[in-house]
């Protein structure tokens, strides 16, 4: 089990599919894993009244935001029988249709899987000091409210 200390999950700007697609080929050598989960939180084009969202620009308590990824981890290991879980989120402007957040974890039996990738995305969404400020095409913002 690779428990480790908190580890910077911050990428500047959009998450690449290269970095995706390598961080996923590094597992084809762990064969104790069966089964992976994913999530890719995409930023979406959403029309707000007359506006149409162009990108978020995200911002963070970064010392406060890995204090508390790390505690999520800790209970997200203690809970699950994962392999690994690894975690990364934009920080930054990014694009409608661009990746801002990636969720990868992986565990002897696909459930375990799915089930840590799950409770991770939701912890990811209400517990970490990260807040989006939404830009509109026509150059207004407001700031995002997590559903």
């Amino acid at each position: 089990m690779e428990k480790k200390s908190s580890k910077n999950i911050f990428v500047e700007g959009p998450i690449p599919a290269s970095f995706i697609a390598d961080s996923i080929a590094k597992h084809a050598t762990k064969t104790s894993i069966g089964g992976h989960s994913i999530f890719l939180g995409q930023v979406r084009a959403d029309q707000i009244g007359e506006n149409a969202v162009a990108a978020i620009d995200y911002t963070s308590n970064v010392s406060m935001a890995l204090e508390k990824m790390h505690e999520i981890r800790e209970e997200i290991f203690s809970k699950y029988a994962l392999t690994c879980m690894h975690v990364y989120h934009s920080i930054g402007l990014v694009k409608t249709g661009e990746i801002c957040l990636f969720v990868f974890t992986s565990s002897k039996h696909r459930k375990s899987a799915i089930a840590a990738c799950t409770d991770c995305v939701e912890k990811i969404k209400t517990e970490l000091p990260i807040w989006g400020k939404e830009i509109f095409e026509n150059l207004g913002h407001q700031w995002k409210e997590n559903n």
